[in-house]
């Protein structure tokens, strides 16, 4: 038996973390349909529907983890760096066969009770998958009052058909925390990451902060890093920043008496009423005036009433 190192850049192992390129088919009832692929010419070609900002090129892939099925992750073990291989699968080592007892019968009144059917946008039809007691099945056929759902693998019974590339292996620590965060969470990319020593820093995105989806994936990730890399300290680190408070200007019409409006305004907070002011072309002289004006009154009333001496 040749050594490992016969070929230039070895052979993977199980416990491996590489780049993987990979397209895989499923066959059957005459008909083949991707399953999935890491070139966006391959998914156009095939007319499947790809989500926005969905990223093509190689993959992260630990070598015998649980992303593709056993029989499948048995077949990467042992594959020369470089090197591209095709293969085939048998139901039994891909999807499994197809079991007729996961096939199950349901009342509509069932169905319309599950939370995803409560929502404003839900839709029922053959093909609509459901998550039913914790199982996700795909609704097969359907009536006014029953709904048979499928709980079988959507490749199950059938055969597969791929094709494997392994670009390189990962090695550099802060690479490998990257490649974990990807494949148990994804935006490995948007991490900033610190592997030193024995000591791993995870700082959060913005973004995932109430994620519930990092929230459920965090645990993964701290048990494959440990798994992994061995660290003896793990700290996963989230900033909240306090906005600066802004400071609001308020914009006042400006005149030639304005350099005097502070103190207008101070006096006015003090005795509640304007300074009886006259000077012409400001709003406070002419507060001014209509107060005097409205004193003046009385005082003229009375000046009349005197006697003349």
């Amino acid at each position: 038996m040749p050594p490992e190192t016969a070929h230039p850049h070895g052979v993977t192992k199980s416990g491996d973390i590489v780049r993987l390129d990979y397209d895989l088919w499923a066959e059957g009832g005459g008909r083949t349909d991707l399953i999935d692929t890491t070139h966006a010419e391959v998914a156009q070609e095939a007319k499947v529907s790809v989500p926005d900002g969905q990223k093509w090129g190689p993959r992260p892939h630990l070598i015998g983890g649980e992303y593709f099925p056993g029989g499948i992750e048995s077949a990467l073990v042992g594959l020369k760096v470089g090197e591209e291989v095709e293969r085939e699968f048998a139901p039994a080592e891909a999807f499994g066969e197809r079991d007729p007892n996961l096939i199950e019968l349901f009342s509509m009144h069932e169905i319309q009770r599950l939370p995803e059917m409560r929502r404003e946008d839900a839709h029922l039809d053959v093909g609509t998958v459901l998550t039913i007691e914790g199982r996700r099945g795909r609704v097969v056929t359907l009536t006014a009052a029953r709904v048979r759902v499928d709980f079988n693998p959507a490749f199950a019974g059938r055969k597969v058909r791929a094709k494997f590339k392994v670009l390189d292996r990962i090695t550099e620590p802060a690479e490998q925390v990257r490649a974990i965060l990807e494949l148990q969470y994804g935006r490995g990319s948007e991490f900033h990451v610190e592997a030193d020593g024995k000591t791993i820093t995870l700082r959060i995105p913005e973004r995932s902060k109430f994620d519930i989806s990092w929230m459920a994936a965090k645990p993964r990730v701290i048990d494959r890093l440990r798994t992994q890399l061995h660290p003896a300290t793990i700290r996963i680190v989230e900033e909240y920043v306090t906005p600066a408070e802004k400071k609001e200007e308020t914009a006042k019409p400006k005149s030639s008496g304005d350099e005097k409006e502070p103190a207008h305004e101070a006096h006015r907070a003090k005795t509640g009423k304007a300074e009886d002011k006259d000077e012409e072309g400001t709003p406070a002289a002419h507060e001014g005036r209509a107060h005097s004006s409205a004193k003046a009154e009385p005082k003229s009333s009375a000046a009349a009433a005197e006697p003349d001496t």
